[in-house]
């Protein structure tokens, strides 16, 4: 019995493009450029950031966005952004009496936006309003606290095997992956992936199909 559902953000909710997009134009390099260091960097296995480390060496990420902040190029996040499924799949969960919490790696500042969208969930909250992040142990020890249900009857779904599937499935919980964005598509068939994931879905509306059987 699934009694709580837990989602990533980036590629799974939010499409990515505008976030490496800002990086790329705030850095002054062609957004192609961008979008093939993030591809080496999935296909190395490397944090999604070393992209931006790789071509400005010894970049303090961290710093860099709260400059992008005060210039007012900071992050962004509206309805375009949002995967065309998001909506109806997280509205359907929810009709079946499914708690549904939204939860990823992202900034105090993101966390603002996707909450200013008005998300058909329960609770939305980033890891930078916790002070904790994925793939640790206290990131998932949260998302247990905020389920209200017990680790078997809470499910994960992420795109990013290191940072959502492995982890979850560590803590105790159920996990979906999902076949989504440069991690998804390129880890979906990996052995390890494919004997950790309860299910492998291609799109988030496989959920309410999930739950409803």
């Amino acid at each position: 019995m699934v009694e709580t559902i837990v989602l990533d953000v980036g590629e799974t909710l939010v499409r990515d493009d505008r976030y490496w997009a800002g990086w790329a134009d705030w850095l002054g390099v062609p957004r192609h450029t961008v979008s093939a260091l993030v591809g080496a960097a999935v296909v190395a296995g490397r944090d999604n950031a070393d992209a931006l480390r790789l071509l400005r060496p010894g970049i303090d990420v961290d710093a860099e966005r709260v400059a992008r902040e005060e210039a007012g190029r900071g992050e962004q996040l509206a309805e375009e952004d949002l995967y065309p499924d998001v909506r109806g799949a997280l509205s359907g969960l929810r009709k079946l009496g499914v708690r549904v919490i939204v939860a990823g790696n992202q900034t105090i500042r993101a966390g603002e936006l996707l909450r200013a969208l008005d998300l058909p969930a329960d609770l939305v909250v980033t890891s930078g309003e916790w002070g904790v992040a994925k793939p640790g142990a206290a990131f998932f020890a949260r998302v247990l606290e905020v389920a209200q249900a017990d680790p078997g009857e809470t499910v994960y779904v992420g795109d990013h095997p290191p940072n959502d599937l492995f982890p979850a499935k560590k803590a105790g919980m159920r996990a979906a992956h999902l076949r989504r964005g440069p991690w998804g598509h390129w880890w979906a068939d990996d052995p390890e992936v494919v004997q950790a994931a309860d299910w492998r879905i291609d799109t988030l509306t496989d959920l309410t199909a999930i739950i409803a059987d």
